[in-house]
């Protein structure tokens, strides 16, 4: 189709614009009524369709069907009933263009000045996991090709698509009609919700026939939040919710009480809980910038708060804090005793929340459920120009995957802290070293240029820990140490091994694993490969 051709510059239209006539056709029935009774009490006429009119007459207001305007019935399931020249020619004739005004008349095409529509609910069919042809079904035709005509015209025509929107129109209304600022601004807002429904539709074909990275990607969010700020306090920052996938987490919480959230609070409350939700047991998650700096597993909350907090209480001062199960009363007596930014949970008891009431800047959130780690998905990073986009991470390791390398193997107890290192090496930045004993992490060495550097600063940051409680000696001595990825060498390990570990977990596939694997078996060591990576940069 070829490019219509360029026009003059038009004066500006009226403004206010009156509503002498409106369509309203909505899947979405909430303010339906109190919409189409102001526009009856200033002198608007209601077209509709369906049950929106039925809704509209049943409330006793006088409403005209649609198929009345286009002379021909609504057919094929309701699928073709506004697709109509009197419709859309109504929407998108331009008043201020007398040759549209002529063919409005000699076709007996009445102008309709406001359109109220949502669309039919594709994405909750699909969340609900209906079937394919209930999906195929609940894909709106006639509703985007409305709200498209009306954002196009809208010198002359206002575009409702969210009943967020109807009380700001309806005041215009009792001055005279609707401004053209806030027709612009509804444009605006119904091209983005069309366009976010077609990217959904388009995602749910793209996984329907198998195709994770379509020729075109599109996806669109909901905004739920503007930021104060970014990561910075120079940059620009908003929360969206919806993307590439839904899934229980940040996006879906509740705020129950403190301040607002900011971009780091959001991003460090992310990390906090895709790692809680890794785990069956009661756990608990410290976070400290995207890192976690203590996680713990343990027979309760408040059990698994005390050993995670013990990893590194330095460095949870002023973090994020993430649990797996309802948050009762014992965990929130000792969480609060910190000092804490946000604490996430699937749920929290009336007692948990009474006590963290006390602290009015701490953030509660209530995310009614936790992220399935298992579930398949993508992660997306801007680059210059464009986007890197890849599946999510969703990749575990059992004791059955597991491959022992070294002359011994490990204990029952070792292996299970193996597992446990390697789950949150799995969500520490590269290059990752992770300490565990019994079920906690006792030391993090995060996002090193040199591996061996990570094995350092772990067991540094684990002697301090211990100098801090009193302790003898670090609890490296006895742990495991897990490796996002291979030991390029033998430093690394050597380094682990003068910290007292007794069993090393890694991906294994170095040129030099022959290397490692003999300074293992020379220090006693056990030793198994997971063949996985875990980057994570």
């Amino acid at each position: 189709m070829s490019a219509p051709a360029s026009v003059p510059p038009r004066p500006a239209p009226a403004d206010p614009m009156p509503v002498r006539r409106a369509l309203l056709s909505v899947s979405d029935k909430a303010g339906l009524v109190a919409l189409g009774r102001a526009l009856t009490e200033h002198g608007a006429e209601l077209v509709s369709t369906g049950g929106s009119a039925r809704a509209l007459a049943e409330a006793g207001l006088a409403v005209t069907e649609v198929a009345s305007v286009s002379g021909f019935p609504e057919i094929m399931d309701g699928r073709v009933k506004t697709l109509v020249p009197q419709v859309h020619g109504g929407i998108l004739a331009r008043r201020d263009e007398p040759r549209h005004l002529a063919e409005m008349a000699a076709h007996d095409i009445r102008p309709i000045d406001l359109v109220c529509v949502n669309l039919y609910p594709f994405e909750a069919t699909v969340a609900k996991g209906a079937p394919f042809a209930d999906c195929i079904e609940n894909i709106d035709i006639g509703g985007p090709a409305l709200i498209r005509a009306a954002a196009k015209n809208h010198d002359f025509v206002a575009v409702l698509t969210d009943p967020a929107d109807y009380d700001g129109v309806i005041a215009e209304l009792a001055q005279g009609g609707t401004k053209l600022a806030t027709r612009r601004r509804l444009a605006a807002a119904a091209y983005a919700r069309t366009a976010g429904y077609d990217a959904a539709i388009a995602r749910w074909f793209a996984a329907e026939n198998e195709t994770p990275y379509p020729p075109r990607l599109a996806f669109a969010g909901t905004l739920r939040q503007t930021l104060r700020y970014g990561e910075n306090p120079h940059q620009s920052a908003a929360f969206y919710a919806g993307g590439p996938e839904p899934r229980a987490g940040v996006a879906t919480a509740r705020q129950v009480q403190g301040k607002g959230l900011s971009y780091n609070n959001l991003n460090d409350t992310d990390a906090a809980y895709e790692l809680v939700a890794e785990f069956d047991r009661p756990a608990v998650v410290i976070v400290k910038h995207a890192n976690p700096c203590g996680v713990a597993l343990g027979a309760s909350l408040a059990a698994a708060w005390e050993q995670a907090l013990a990893c590194d209480p330095v460095s949870a001062f002023g973090g994020i804090v993430a649990v797996n199960r309802m948050l009762d009363a014992a965990a929130a007596e000792k969480i609060a005793a910190i000092f804490t930014e946000v604490i996430i949970a699937p749920d929290a008891t009336p007692e948990a929340q009474a006590i963290l009431a006390r602290k009015k800047n701490l953030r509660l959130l209530l995310a009614g459920g936790l992220p399935d780690p298992a579930a398949p998905g993508v992660t997306c990073k801007s680059l210059a120009g464009g986007m890197l986009v890849q599946s999510r991470d969703n990749g575990r390791r059992s004791a059955a995957d597991l491959r022992v390398v070294t002359r011994r193997a490990p204990s029952d107890a070792e292996l299970a802290d193996l597992l446990f290192a390697f789950t949150v090496c799995k969500h520490v930045k590269s290059n990752a070293i992770v300490y565990a004993r019994d079920g906690a992490t006792v030391g993090v060495g995060a996002g090193q240029m040199s591996r061996v550097d990570s094995a350092r600063i772990a067991a540094w940051k684990a002697e301090e820990a211990a100098r801090a409680a009193g302790l003898a000696a670090p609890r490296t001595q006895g742990a495991v140490v897990a490796s996002d990825a291979f030991f390029p060498f033998a430093d690394g390990l050597i380094a682990a091994a003068a910290a007292g570990v007794s069993a090393v977990i890694q991906p294994g596939g170095s040129i030099r694993d022959a290397e490692v694997i003999a300074a293992a078996d020379e220090r006693g060591l056990a030793m198994v490969f997971t063949d996985m990576r875990h980057f994570r940069h």
